[in-house]
């Protein structure tokens, strides 16, 4: 699958988020990369910046959250591109509700882990 086949996909998961969740969004931008951490080469997704539930009065005038979705190690562990859709969109949305401030250990329960 190509990079810009995968953008699409993750872009196509952006998409599918309740309109009523994604306006609550703030200050957070979304970008594919081919590949994690070489510390975690198996990574799919990953989420920096500040929590919306740990935002204060002092978040003002910082950069924007991050969140990084894996394209090789997606491709790597699925076999099939309906593998790669539904992995993708677990992968967002899972990132997307840690900039709602939900762990790791609620997702895992819901069955975004």
């Amino acid at each position: 699958m190509t990079r810009e086949e995968f953008e699409e996909l993750v872009a196509e998961a952006l998409d599918r988020i309740p309109p009523e969740l994604t306006r609550l969004m703030d200050n957070v931008a979304v970008f594919v990369e081919d590949e994690p951490p070489s510390d975690d080469p198996e990574l799919l997704g990953l989420y920096e910046g500040t929590p919306l539930t740990d935002r204060g009065e002092w978040y003002a005038g910082v950069l924007p959250d991050r969140i990084t979705i894996y394209r090789n190690p997606t491709l790597r562990m699925c076999e099939s591109r309906e593998d790669v859709v539904a992995e993708t969109e677990i992968t967002v949305v899972h990132e997307i509700a840690h900039h709602f401030g939900i762990d790791d250990a609620r997702l895992h329960a819901l069955g975004y882990g």
